[in-house]
């Protein structure tokens, strides 16, 4: 199954998408109203908005950097996932979505990376908790956010990961605790984005990572934009084989044309008898 992730409503119904990921929140900060034709995304913790409105709600290391798009490692803002008041206003939007249209996919799950959180949320959360290990707290935060939306969701709970399949990795960069988090996802989606996709050996590497590493279904998702054809196709085929499905990003006519290639060499593959056999 193909499909496409993208901001543009027209592109929701276009014959070539067995499914259609539309971006209600995206890092921005910015959301709009949900689309009863697809899955509706929300990008959880990534937001720039509440970094130029509310810096006190983002992410902080142990030095009091907090996680703004400038940060090397980082691309966008990050919220703190201790922050009660900013999930409420997620949990909602997760049930406005879910209530135009049943399934619903959360971006920029967890933490921004392994050296956060340290704001006096989480350092004041850890102490009074149950917890005695760190990491584990972190994990808890998350499967508890996850959990929660996942309730509001009536249809296919999706959640992206990052690509990073190594054991453990994931648990210390996010505080994502696979096993933990599983029991409320439906599907996961691991974009796998690349400008060219001239090479398709590390995508593979990472597909199988995956395909070994989770229990649930996960789809691999590409980059349509501005990539060549015949390397977009060659990606896709790759993925294929590994992944549930196939979802293309944020450039409709390349990803309807790349399926409609993919169709095209799927039925010349194959073969019929006579009339009788």
């Amino acid at each position: 199954m193909f499909g496409v992730v993208t901001r543009e409503t027209e592109e929701l119904d276009w014959a070539e998408f067995d499914r259609a990921f539309y971006e209600l929140k995206d890092v921005t900060g910015r959301h709009t109203d949900p689309e009863p034709n697809a899955v509706n995304m929300i990008s959880a913790f990534g937001d720039n908005d509440v970094a130029r409105t509310d810096p006190a709600l983002l992410a902080v290391d142990a030095e009091g950097n907090r996680a703004t798009g400038d940060r090397a490692s980082l691309d966008w803002a990050y919220v703190c996932p201790s922050v009660t008041e900013y999930k409420e206003r997620l949990y909602d939007l997760v049930e406005t979505a879910a209530a135009t249209s049943p399934d619903v996919r959360l971006d920029d799950v967890g933490f921004p990376g392994e050296e956060y959180c340290h704001c006096e949320r989480c350092e004041s959360g850890f102490a009074e908790s149950d917890h005695e290990d760190w990491w584990g707290w972190r994990a808890a935060q998350v499967t508890d956010f996850v959990s929660t939306a996942a309730d509001h969701v009536p249809g296919t709970t999706y959640v992206t990961l990052y690509p990073d399949p190594y054991p453990g990795h994931l648990y210390r960069r996010s505080g994502i605790d696979l096993d933990a988090l599983s029991a409320h996802v439906d599907e996961y989606v691991v974009p796998l984005y690349d400008e060219e996709y001239a090479t398709t050996y590390w995508l593979e590497s990472i597909a199988s990572g995956f395909e070994d590493r989770l229990d649930v279904d996960f789809s691999i998702e590409l980059l349509a934009a501005d990539v060549p054809m015949d390397n977009l196709v060659d990606a896709a085929r790759v993925a294929d084989a590994h992944a549930k499905d196939v979802y293309f990003g944020y450039d409709g006519n390349n990803a309807s044309a790349a399926i409609r290639r993919l169709d095209a060499e799927e039925r010349e593959g194959k073969t019929f008898g006579a009339p009788g056999e």
